[in-house]
């Protein structure tokens, strides 16, 4: 929901960022206040990614130039998990295995960080159990997955169903969803969608990253943003997903030619 009255929970301002060599942000601003879910769409390569992976301090991305601000603070100086205890959370395109990590356990310990980083009290053993499989409804997931290696063997809707009760239990401010739709049947699609729009409320923020308008059919966006090239090329409202599924993205070529040619090229 647009609330202009709502606090500004993330704050991006002509961000730039590289991979080695090879820069791929190139100045992306976005404002995110509480209440709202935004979509970020583009083609493969246009920065998507890389710009949830910046946010969550992934250490294989250099920040360039720009700022974050993060319920007011620096985001940017901040170590991962600090921003996760902080309460940002990334939901990975390709959730890894972790062998020999029991999932409840590392549920556990995700949760009891939070807690602390939020100045509550940890939950011992038996709350915990009882939280978690509470929270298993909101997935319509299997307590059977919790007695498990965390993501072993899980099918791709099931490592994605596991990401969303990670995310309903640690109770993110902003959640940022990274293709949670990649690899999903239209069940799972279902159920991960329904899991997103459950937790989303207004004291939180949803960011997703998505190719596609199936998602956006099931999580209506308040504002949706096209990104090609490292930039953000254009805001909208919901409709503008349905344009895009309409036109496709060659419309963006004409675009970022248009802004690439210099003023003698205009004049």
């Amino acid at each position: 929901m647009i609330r202009p009255d709502a606090p500004v929970l993330l704050e991006i301002h002509d961000l730039t960022a590289r991979v080695e060599d090879q820069p791929i942000l190139k100045g992306v601003s976005l404002t995110i206040r509480a209440g709202e879910i935004h979509a970020v769409m583009g083609r493969n390569g246009s920065g998507k990614s890389t710009l949830s992976k910046v946010l969550a301090g992934h250490p294989a991305y250099t920040v360039t130039g720009g700022t974050v601000r993060y319920m007011g603070d620096d985001l940017l100086s901040l170590e991962p998990e600090l921003r996760a205890r902080a309460g940002l959370f990334l939901g990975f395109q390709y959730p890894v295995e972790i062998p020999g990590v029991s999932n409840l356990e590392f549920l556990r310990v995700a949760t009891n960080a939070r807690r602390a980083g939020k100045g509550e009290e940890e939950l011992d053993t038996f709350a915990f159990e009882d939280l978690v499989r509470e929270r298993l409804q909101v997935v319509q997931m299997d307590p059977a997955f919790l007695e498990r290696s965390v993501n072993e063997g899980f099918s791709g809707g099931e490592k994605k169903r596991n990401e969303i009760l990670q995310m309903a239990l640690l109770e993110p401010l902003v959640a940022v969803l990274d293709e949670t739709d990649s690899g999903l049947d239209i069940d799972a699609l279902r159920i991960v969608a329904g899991g997103v729009n459950h937790l989303a409320g207004p004291d939180n923020a949803t960011l997703l990253i998505t190719h596609y308008q199936r998602l956006l059919d099931v999580i209506t966006p308040d504002y949706v943003h096209v990104m090609a090239a490292g930039r953000i090329l254009r805001t909208g409202g919901k409709e503008l997903a349905l344009e895009l599924e309409e036109r496709g993205y060659d419309w963006v070529d004409a675009e970022l030619a248009a802004l690439e040619r210099t003023p003698a090229e205009v004049g």
